[in-house]
């Protein structure tokens, strides 16, 4: 690693001062950061650790009846919290199911949103990566990229965005918090996050310095508690990136479908919001059929990226499987393996 300095501020306007400075990072949890820097992938010049800001480090219930998560959270407290998870279930369950247990209890929820592609290319220093060094090229285009993108992606980039926990996020409408050199903003989740265009270094909505302080969700987003999931396909059952996932979260009045809110997971450089397909699901009944056409139209513009037309189809499934899951209903304890394609309501359970 390079040499670096290391701030510790003591409140937001300072860390943000700290982190304008050309070739700062913040550093929280350090779970995707300190192993970007260790490869040589990333080369911050100055370190700003805020994990001793105060008041970030909160679950905070609204006025409103939704609810404020501050940045500091760690993913584990954040799951586990009773409330948050009866309340958020598909993103409680989004939550146990990424990472190990080790790192979820290092993990925060700020870090969730803004850890790094896992493409390998991105990693692999001697590739050329537009993403690491803009203009250097895409070597993933012609190399090993089952993994890669089949929506939203462009000739600079095909690598798509690790995160569980953002999938649901997105089909609740989150909306992130930011702090900045001109004061505080917001962002809709769904928003925060840039296609990668011909501008692929480019992957949030956030200017040097910013910090992201907090994720709210909506009070609207605990009427579909009752019939919410989130679903993962991964390589091995545990402790790997989803191959595609899905968020299903569904309002469902006398047997018909009232509001859907579906989101997909490892297809793009973003949680990818299909509301194409919940306007398709919207009065209709929650049977095969219909999920079948929400499916079609999630992935209507979805096209191969290299050697992945596989993923377009079982994206497709996938989704179905979580719309059949959701309807039958959320079950009152997360089961051991969160999120697996695996799991059954029978088999071991933990709480959530």
């Amino acid at each position: 690693m390079n040499t670096f300095d290391y701030v510790r501020p003591t409140d937001i306007a300072e860390a943000v001062a700290a982190a304008t400075e050309p070739g700062a990072a913040y550093l929280a949890g350090g779970t995707n950061l300190l192993d970007l820097m260790k490869g040589g992938i990333t080369r911050p010049n100055r370190l700003v650790d805020v994990t001793r800001l105060k008041g970030l480090d909160r679950i905070e219930p609204l006025a409103d009846g939704g609810i404020r998560i501050g940045a500091l959270v760690r993913n584990a407290d954040l799951a586990h919290d009773d409330d948050f998870a009866k309340s958020y279930p598909a993103v409680a369950e989004a939550l146990l199911s990424g990472a190990s247990a080790q790192l979820r209890n290092a993990a925060t929820v700020g870090g969730n949103l803004l850890q790094r592609t896992r493409c390998g290319y991105f990693y692999d220093t001697a590739s050329a990566c537009n993403k690491r060094e803009p203009g250097a090229g895409c070597d993933a285009r012609d190399g090993e990229n089952r993994l890669h993108a089949v929506l939203g992606w462009s000739r600079a980039c095909i690598a798509t965005h690790p995160s569980d926990f953002c999938v649901p996020l997105a089909a609740l409408d989150a909306v992130v918090e930011i702090a900045g050199k001109t004061g505080r903003r917001e962002v809709a989740l769904e928003d925060f996050y840039r296609l990668p265009g011909d501008r692929p270094e480019r992957e949030s909505a956030l200017d040097p310095g910013d910090l992201v302080i907090a994720v709210r969700l909506p009070a609207e987003a605990r009427g579909f508690a009752p019939h919410a999931r989130y679903l993962k396909v991964r390589e091995r059952t545990s402790y790997a990136f989803a191959v595609v996932s899905a968020a299903a979260c569904l309002r469902i009045e006398q047997g018909t479908i009232a509001e859907a809110r579906l989101a997909l997971g490892g297809v793009a450089a973003k949680p990818w919001r299909a509301r194409a397909a919940e306007k398709i699901l919207a009065g209709a009944s929650p049977d095969s059929a219909a999920f079948r056409r929400a499916a079609e139209a999630a992935l209507a513009d979805a096209k191969p990226s290299g050697d992945n037309a596989f993923k377009i189809e079982l994206a497709r499934r996938i989704l179905v499987r979580a719309l059949t899951l959701a309807t039958a209903g959320t079950p009152p304890r997360i089961a051991a393996l969160p999120a697996s394609a695996f799991s059954t309501a029978s088999g071991a359970l933990q709480d959530a």
